[in-house]
């Protein structure tokens, strides 16, 4: 399962007084699906490093509301 945004089912009780959320996502960090960091990694500028919280590009993962769609193509 290589995809950053990842779903689960949580347990809804039939005695729940709200309305229940039935599918909850959550977000996973590119680190998790690189064993080792390969050498020669395209790294950022400085100040986008400074901006974006990492130094190379790989590593490099906003976060979107799961509720807006994601921003194709954009640059930190």
């Amino acid at each position: 399962m290589n995809t950053p945004r990842k779903t689960w089912h949580p347990y809804v009780s039939p005695f729940d007084p709200c309305k229940p959320i039935t599918v909850k996502t959550y977000s996973t960090p590119p680190n998790l699906y690189m064993g080792f960091q390969p050498p020669g990694l395209e790294q950022f500028t400085p100040m986008q490093a400074l901006r974006t919280g990492t130094l190379w590009k790989a590593f490099y993962d906003p976060w979107y509301s799961p509720y807006e769609k994601a921003r194709e193509g954009q640059q930190p």
